[in-house]
C-alpha cells in the first residue's frame, strides 16, 4: 500500500484478517501479546484455548517485560499493537522486532491506530502488519474490511492466502472500491485528525474535571520520544481521558456531548466518544472512569466547546 511490502491481502472484516493470521500458526505455538485482551471473550484467548496454543500477556509500556518473556526456540510470534487501545501506550516497534528475531520469532503489529501515513512498521522490522481497514484506511464508517501485509513472501504468506480462500473471506468488489476511495484522502484526514486531537489533549490535560489525558503526542506522555520516532506523520486522532468523579461522571460526559457521537468505532471523519468499560463489558480491565475519543475532522473549536459543556454537565456529588 505505502510500504515496501512483498505481499498484501484484504478480508471482509478485520476480525477475519486477524484470525486468518493466527490460524496459520501450528498448534504448539507460543505467542506473546499485549495485556488489553480481556478473558474469556477476547478472540486471542478463545483461539489460544481452541488451538491448544500458549500465550503470554505483557505490559506493552515495559520493553523489559517483552524481552524477559520471549522464549528462544519456543515463541513463534510476538503480537503487538502500537499505540495500544484504549490507554495509547506506545511500543517501540524496532526494538520489539530485534527482540523477536533474536528469539527466533516473527513480529506482527496491529497498526490500526497508526496507519502507514504515519508508521511504516514493515520498514521498522515487523514481519506482518494488520490493519482494521474499517477504521482510518477507509475513514468514512461505511465499510468493514481488514488488511494483512507481509515483509517477505514465503510459507506464512502462502498459508495466509490459502486459509483466506478456504474461509471465503475475500473482500467484495464494491467494498474494495470504497476502500480505494477512502485511501485517496487518508493523508489529509489523518493530518487533520492529528491536529484536532493534539489541540484537545493540550486543552484538557489541565482541566479541573479531568484526572489524566492519554495521548502519545503530548510531551508529558511517558513514551512520547518513541512515538515521535515512529509516528512521523502525526500522532493520530485517538485519545482517552480519565474523569474525576468516577464511573458515573465518565458515563455522564459520554452521554452529554452533541458534536461527538456516542459510538464504538474509530478513525472516521466524524468524532466519536464512548465510556470504554461499558462497551467491553463486565470482564473489562479498563479503568471505570475512562472515556475514549476518536477525534475527526470537524472544526476543533466546536469539538472543544462540546467537551467543555459535557464536562460542565457532570452532576454534583
Amino acid at each position: 500500500m505505502f510500504e515496501r511490502l512483498r505481499g498484501e491481502t484484504c478480508f471482509q472484516c478485520a476480525c477475519l484478517g486477524n484470525n486468518t493470521h493466527l490460524h496459520s500458526l501450528v498448534s504448539d505455538t507460543h505467542m506473546y501479546t499485549y495485556t488489553y485482551e480481556t478473558p474469556p471473550f477476547s478472540r486471542m484467548h478463545r483461539l489460544v484455548e481452541k488451538r491448544g496454543m500458549e500465550a503470554t500477556f505483557f505490559d506493552g509500556s515495559k520493553h523489559e517485560e517483552l524481552v524477559a518473556a520471549l522464549r528462544p526456540g519456543a515463541t513463534r510470534i510476538l503480537w503487538i499493537e502500537s499505540p495500544t487501545n484504549p490507554d495509547w501506550q506506545v511500543i517501540d516497534i524496532e526494538a520489539a522486532a530485534k527482540a523477536a528475531h533474536e528469539a527466533g520469532a516473527l513480529l506482527a503489529v496491529d497498526c490500526t491506530a497508526s496507519p502507514p501515513c504515519t508508521t511504516m512498521a514493515l520498514r521498522l522490522g515487523a514481519d506482518v502488519v494488520f490493519h482494521s481497514a474499517t477504521k482510518y484506511l477507509n475513514g468514512h464508517s461505511d465499510l468493514t474490511a481488514g488488511v494483512l501485509s507481509v515483509r517477505e513472501k514465503g510459507p506464512l504468506w502462502e498459508e495466509l492466502v490459502f486459509v483466506r480462500t478456504l474461509q471465503g473471506t475475500i473482500l467484495g468488489a464494491f467494498e474494495a472500491w470504497l476502500l480505494v476511495r477512502g485511501l485517496r484522502t487518508l493523508f489529509l484526514r489523518f493530518e487533520r485528525a492529528s491536529e484536532n486531537a493534539m489541540a484537545i489533549a493540550k486543552r484538557f490535560q489541565d482541566h479541573p474535571a479531568v484526572e489524566r489525558v492519554m495521548y502519545p503526542g503530548l510531551p508529558s506522555h511517558p513514551l512520547h520520544d518513541v512515538a515521535r520516532k515512529q509516528m512521523t506523520g502525526g500522532f493520530g486522532g485517538m485519545l482517552s481521558m480519565t474523569i474525576k468523579g468516577g464511573e458515573a461522571a465518565a458515563r455522564a460526559v459520554a452521554c452529554a456531548t452533541r458534536v461527538f457521537h456516542p459510538a464504538t468505532s474509530l478513525g472516521g471523519v466524524e468524532s466519536l466518544i464512548e465510556h470504554r468499560k461499558s462497551v467491553e463489558g463486565p470482564y473489562s480491565v479498563v479503568e471505570p472512569h475512562l472515556i475514549r475519543l476518536s477525534v475527526g475532522i470537524e472544526n476543533v473549536a466546536d469539538l472543544i466547546g462540546d467537551l467543555e459543556q459535557a464536562l460542565a454537565a457532570i452532576p454534583a456529588e
